[in-house]
């Protein structure tokens, strides 16, 4: 009898701890409606990567990594078309920025500043762009 009852409990606990209510679960997140182009859009950009790196270490030949190429480049013109049709902004490619130069005395680095010109920082250690004289 005392077995039974622990045995119960035991079920009892297990149940308490596995079960899930609804009124617990998170609320999904919107699903936007170019989600799905966004991935195969990355999808995409992956495989060229991986197109020129099979195609850099000698796995391809000229011919087949041209068609590819094009292949590819055409898949993604079409994807990019519909993620615009759809009303959904292409992430824009990001410009570097020109860094700004540093100023004479200032490491480019670490961004340390001394009273003359040093062929090397004194903090960092790593080379300065100016000479010294």
């Amino acid at each position: 009898m005392l077995t039974f009852t622990a045995a119960i409990l035991v079920v009892g606990v297990i149940i308490y701890t596995l079960g899930v209510r609804a009124e617990d679960l998170p609320e999904p997140e919107p699903v936007s409606p170019v989600k799905h182009l966004e991935d195969r859009k990355a999808a995409i950009y992956e495989n060229l990567r991986d197109l020129q790196f099979e195609y850099r270490t000698g796995k391809l030949s000229d011919e087949d990594y041209t068609q590819t190429k094009k292949g590819l480049q055409a898949e993604l013109a079409a994807v990019l078309a519909q993620i615009e049709a759809a009303g959904g902004v292409a992430a824009p490619v990001a410009q570097p920025q020109p860094e700004p130069a540093p100023a004479p005395g200032a490491c480019p680095h670490c961004g340390a500043k001394f009273p003359t010109p040093m062929k090397f920082c004194g903090e960092c250690g790593k080379p300065m762009l100016v000479e010294a004289k």
